[in-house]
């Protein structure tokens, strides 16, 4: 193990998933507490990518990041719109939108299907100017990602306890319950879309910077890597934490996910099996808790029939 994963990998596994954490949330938020399958999330990651790299061109790198995430909410209030005033399907209006994105990402993009930022600074160039070293030159922007993803942990679970918070959550178990409750549900539904799509942008931006270069296929197939970095988190949760405790481990959930993608790249395995390597994750992830739950059913069972032997002996004379 200690010659597959050095301490570059390790690093550099960590980075990618923290950033890929962003998206894990972002599916967190809409997918498990509103209950809707926003499928806009390649064309909105892209889009955060690439409004973020043509403002870090511009010599902006820290303006990029809230203009990313603009980007994503203008994005997530589409989707919302589609589905809550329009009556579009919520998996068909995520479709609609990712597919027109594509044509908006080509045009921020210039028409150009890639755009590299190479010469330009960026928020991590940024970091590790601020205090020079060869140690924080290293490790400066792990750092600087943990800090950041911790302090969007502890804001998403802030958020998730005020009133607008509970209201969304709400909205997710019993949209029907919210609307008799004098709540309106397309406020709900829109504003946690918003949110979503917002921390979706900013993992573009992030991306970008980081990788110093936009494509135009970037977003393709972030759903299934987003979603296997989610059920790993809820799997390692468990189904009654608490909510900073199921947050935390969706980030965990996203750097598992990056290490097991580092094992396969250092075992060889090509990079066109990726798609499926994911899939294999997601799949096993979900058959978890289903494989727990049939483990303990059969433990239960045999113990039933020790139990009812031993009193079968017992009255037997």
């Amino acid at each position: 193990m200690t010659g597959l994963l050095t301490a570059g990998i390790v690093q550099t596994a960590l980075e990618v998933g923290l950033i890929y954490s962003l998206v894990a949330m972002a599916l967190f938020l809409s997918f498990t507490i509103l209950n809707v399958c926003d499928l806009s999330t390649d064309g909105c990651y892209t889009l955060g990518c690439a409004v973020g790299a043509v403002v870090t061109m511009s010599g902006h790198p820290i303006l990029a990041i809230p203009a990313a995430m603009a980007a994503g909410i203008c994005s997530g209030y589409i989707t919302a719109f589609l589905q809550t005033k329009m009556g579009v399907e919520s998996i068909l209006a995520g479709i609609v939108v990712n597919t027109g994105l594509y044509t908006i990402n080509l045009a921020v993009m210039g028409f150009k299907s890639n755009v590299p930022i190479f010469g330009q600074a960026t928020v991590f160039s940024l970091i590790e100017d601020l205090f020079p070293g060869a140690w924080w030159h290293e490790w400066g922007p792990l750092l600087f990602l943990t800090l950041l993803l911790a302090v969007i942990c502890l804001l998403m679970w802030w958020f998730l306890g005020t009133r607008l918070g509970l209201s969304i959550r709400a909205t997710g178990d019993s949209p029907d319950m919210v609307q008799a409750s004098s709540i309106n549900p397309t406020a709900t539904v829109t504003v946690g879309l918003c949110v979503a799509n917002a921390m979706t942008g900013l993992a573009g931006c992030l991306i970008g910077q980081y990788n110093k270069t936009c494509d135009i296929n970037l977003g393709t197939g972030m759903v299934t890597v987003a979603l296997a970095s989610l059920i790993i988190g809820q799997t390692l949760a468990g189904r009654k934490g608490r909510m900073l405790w199921r947050i935390f481990c969706v980030v965990l959930g996203s750097c598992l996910y990056r290490f097991v993608i580092a094992l396969s790249l250092r075992l060889n395995v090509p990079t066109e099996a990726f798609k499926l390597v994911s899939a294999l994750i997601v799949a096993i992830a979900i058959a978890i808790p289903q494989m727990r739950e049939n483990l303990a059913f059969r433990q239960k069972k045999a113990q039933a029939r020790k139990l009812k032997a031993l009193h079968n002996t017992e009255v037997t004379p």
